[in-house]
Formats: C-alpha cells, sequence, structure tokens
C-alpha cells in the first residue's frame, strides 16, 4: 500500500501561509549554524574540536592560502580519500580523449545540441558597447561603456552522489560565449565526478582541457588563492554542498562569485486547467535532489487532494521516491490561496528558484511576478527543460535571493568599463559645474585639476 505523503497544506482562508514561507525561505538560506551529529563527529575527528560548517571552511580556506598545493592534497586526502599529486589531481589531455572515445554517439550528440542551445541564446543577451556624444561649447565629449571578458574563470561542478554534466554546460557554455580565454574545472575526485567518463567526455566535447580532481571547500579555495599548478581565477561559478557554498563567501573580495546556492527549489502556480499529474511530476523533480522544496500555489481548492494523491502514486514508482518524500514533508507544501493576486504576493515572498506558471494564460499571471529565476509558462513546459536543453543557465538563485540576484548568463563573465574623452572646449564648457561640486565638498584640488588644463584659453 503507497505511504501517503504528509506534506504541510495550508488554506489561507484560515492559515498564514507567510509565516509558513518565512520558515521554508530561513531553512533553505544557507545558514551555515546546523550540523547532524554524524557530521559533528565527522568533524570533531578530522579537527579535534566540534566546528561549525563555517568554522571548518574558514580553516581550509587559511590552510590553502597559506600553504598551498601541500593543504590541497591534505584536505583531498582527508575529505575524499585520495592520494593525489600535482600530476595526477589534473585530468590529462589523453583521459579527455579516451573519456570521448568510450561515451555514446548518442549522448556525444546531446551535449553538441545542447551547446548549440545554450550558446544561441546567451549571445542574444550579451550587450552591445554604448556610445553618447555631445557637443557643449564648440567643444566633443565623447562617453563610451566598454565590455572585456575575465581572462580566468574557475567551475566548480558536483560529483558526489550523481554525476552532473548538465552543469558544465550550463556554467561553461555562458563563459566561453563571453570570450572568457581561460576556464578551469574543479570536481570531486568520486566516480561521479572526476572519474566519471560523461562528465570528462562533455568537457572533451566543449573544448575544455583544464579540469582537476578536487572539490569541496579546497577547491575553492585553490580556485581564488591560485595553488602549484592550479593559477588564480577571477571569477568563481557553479553549485555545490553547503560547505561549497560558505566557501564562496569567504572568498569573495578576492574573487567574484555567481551566488551562494542552497537546496533547489519550485513553486508551481495552478489553476482550474492544471493537471495534478504533471503538477506532482514537476514538485518531485526538484525535491529528488534532496534536499529539494517543492511548493504549490493554487486557488483552485481540488487541486490540493489530486495533487496528494498523485504525489503519493508517483513517489512509489521513483527510485529516489523516498528522498524525494523527505524533501516534500520537510520543504515541501500545498496551498490554497484566495485568488490569483494573493499567489502572486506568496510567490514573491518566497522569490523561488523556479516558477512554473501552469495555466492556459499563464502571461496574465506573469504580469504580476517580480521574484522568480526562472519561470516556465504552460502545462507543457516542465522545469526539466531548463534544467538540461532550453538555453538559459540552470544556476540560479535560491534562498530567497531572487529578490535581487539572477540567473547565471553570459554577461556575468563581463567587466564594464566607461571610456569618457573631453577636448579642451568642451573641458571649458563643463568646468563651472566641476568647481561648483568640488566647492560643496571641499575638494579643492579636484577644481585646481580643471584650471590648470584652461590658463591657456
Amino acid at each position: 500500500m503507497n505511504q501517503t505523503v504528509s506534506i504541510t497544506t495550508i488554506d489561507c482562508r484560515h492559515g498564514d501561509a507567510r509565516q509558513l514561507f518565512r520558515q521554508l525561505r530561513d531553512k533553505l538560506s544557507p545558514r551555515g549554524n546546523v550540523v547532524s551529529e554524524a557530521g559533528r563527529q565527522r568533524t570533531i575527528q578530522l579537527f579535534g574540536e566540534p566546528l561549525s560548517p563555517r568554522d571548518v571552511v574558514q580553516r581550509i580556506c587559511e590552510d590553502v592560502r597559506k600553504q598551498g598545493l601541500s593543504a590541497l592534497l591534505e584536505y583531498t586526502a582527508k575529505l575524499d580519500g585520495k592520494q593525489l599529486t600535482q600530476q595526477t589531481m589534473r585530468v590529462q589531455p589523453e583521459e579527455l580523449q579516451e573519456a570521448a572515445r568510450r561515451a555514446s554517439p548518442e549522448f556525444l550528440a546531446t551535449v553538441r545540441k545542447i551547446r548549440d542551445n545554450v550558446a544561441e541564446f546567451q549571445r542574444a543577451v550579451l550587450p552591445t558597447d554604448a556610445r553618447v556624444v555631445r557637443s557643449p561649447g564648440g567643444g566633443t565629449i565623447e562617453l563610451r561603456q566598454r565590455h572585456l571578458p575575465m581572462k580566468r574563470v574557475g567551475i566548480c561542478v558536483p560529483g558526489g552522489a550523481a554525476a552532473y554534466p548538465s552543469t558544465v554546460l550550463m556554467t561553461a557554455v555562458p563563459a566561453m560565449t563571453a570570450g572568457v580565454p581561460e576556464i578551469a574545472i574543479v570536481v570531486p575526485p568520486t566516480d561521479f565526478g572526476g572519474y566519471n567518463v560523461d562528465m570528462l567526455a562533455t568537457c572533451h566535447e566543449i573544448g575544455i582541457q583544464e579540469v582537476y580532481r578536487v572539490g569541496g571547500a579546497q577547491a575553492v579555495a585553490a580556485l581564488a588563492y591560485g595553488v602549484e599548478g592550479i593559477g588564480r581565477v577571477d571569477k568563481i561559478v557553479g553549485p555545490g554542498n553547503l560547505f561549497v557554498a560558505l566557501a564562496k563567501q569567504y572568498v569573495f573580495g578576492d574573487v567574484d562569485i555567481d551566488s551562494i546556492a542552497g537546496p533547489s527549489e519550485v513553486i508551481v502556480l495552478a489553476d482550474e486547467t492544471a493537471r495534478a499529474d504533471f503538477i506532482a511530476a514537476d514538485l518531485i523533480s526538484q525535491a529528488e535532489h534532496s534536499p529539494g522544496s517543492g511548493v504549490l500555489i493554487t486557488w483552485h481548492e481540488p487541486l490540493l487532494e489530486q495533487v496528494r494523491s498523485e504525489l503519493t502514486a508517483q513517489l512509489a514508482r521513483l527510485p529516489r521516491g523516498d528522498l524525494a518524500r523527505q524533501s516534500l514533508e520537510n520543504y515541501g507544501a500545498l496551498i490554497l490561496a484566495r485568488s490569483e493576486s494573493e499567489a502572486a504576493e506568496l510567490t514573491d515572498l518566497l522569490a523561488p528558484e523556479h516558477l512554473h506558471i501552469s495555466m492556459d494564460d499563464a502571461e496574465r499571471m506573469l504580469k504580476q511576478i517580480q521574484n522568480a529565476g526562472a519561470i516556465f509558462l504552460g502545462h507543457y513546459t516542465p522545469v526539466a527543460l531548463g534544467d538540461y536543453v532550453a538555453g538559459p543557465s540552470h544556476v540560479l538563485p535560491t534562498g530567497g535571493t531572487a529578490r535581487f540576484a539572477n540567473g547565471l548568463a553570459a554577461t556575468d563573465f563581463l567587466k564594464r568599463s566607461s571610456v569618457i574623452r573631453y577636448d579642451q572646449k568642451a573641458l571649458a564648457a563643463d568646468a563651472d559645474g566641476v568647481r561648483l561640486m568640488a566647492s560643496k565638498e571641499g575638494l579643492t584640488a579636484h577644481s585646481a585639476s580643471v584650471d590648470i588644463r584652461l590658463k591657456e584659453m
């Protein structure tokens, strides 16, 4: 007999969904203060004291910063159980070639198709250099905005519980489209990571030659500070576990990062035209990341029990059904809103990573939504399309950060510089403005730098 899913249900006519969403947002945010008893004992075994995850990350990052390669290899041995050297931690070109040879032709064809889809979309979002020309006082002012790619980027690819060739595509291809000349990938030294045929074949197929079998906080530190054999990068992107997220937060400022990623999330907004089996499948697809959050918000009351029934039936058939069930019971909810507008307000409160608007007129609801990382419109646009093949990157803001953060794109690998040129007549025309503002701020040298150039006029 199938076990009924014990997922939180709230009727907004009688309950407070906003309080639940605030609690969910806090749970899904990588605070770094909570650790399991098993994790606590593991920390004591490795470090001799019950450090918090944040303290563990600081210890690792500082050791790698100060000691370089020796600390990187030592932590790889302690945490991953792999004895590596500077030579063996880097995947050699012949290993990448061999992986491509062993990968199935169907898989490689799919990789190429996804690469092309991602590149097409990323090219479309690249900005053009702006130019403004003014002619005050018979002079000429030229103002430009220049965009240049970063020189070197590091990418974190997970490899603990599963292989993620899709992450290679969704991070490296936007960087390549932006014109980044050097891309270094770090991936744990596991069967799902640095020794995985499909992952390595994907790197080879899209032209990535710099791959290192190191993971966790120690890999983030190596990219941020540089060690023997791994050059320092300008930016680190890509998902990972709590320790990777906290390490990216720790090194931010020495390098740029994309985000501090937490568990995967989806909100499904659905009306009476939505199918319960479709909705249940979407909720489970994110919950199976374990942890992952799945929330249904609807104003059509019959959907609540229909979706609950479908969740129960579908979870019983799936290999990761038990893991997804735990996620839905811990981080999921079925919400009955009083109206479409209330549903939109609740969605913006949680600011989800993924939002699926399962309505015939999804565009109408889209106009009411401010906060979401990626938005999927209509009954036939499951989130899995964005995860794998559509084109926008699947590296998205989580934990409520979609209020201010964006999904990864080629634009994130560009540096902007303003370029300003005045001739003497134009300088004279704007000189009074500089003098006045400088006097208000007491910065007389600012005025002097203008005046000295106008003495000959």
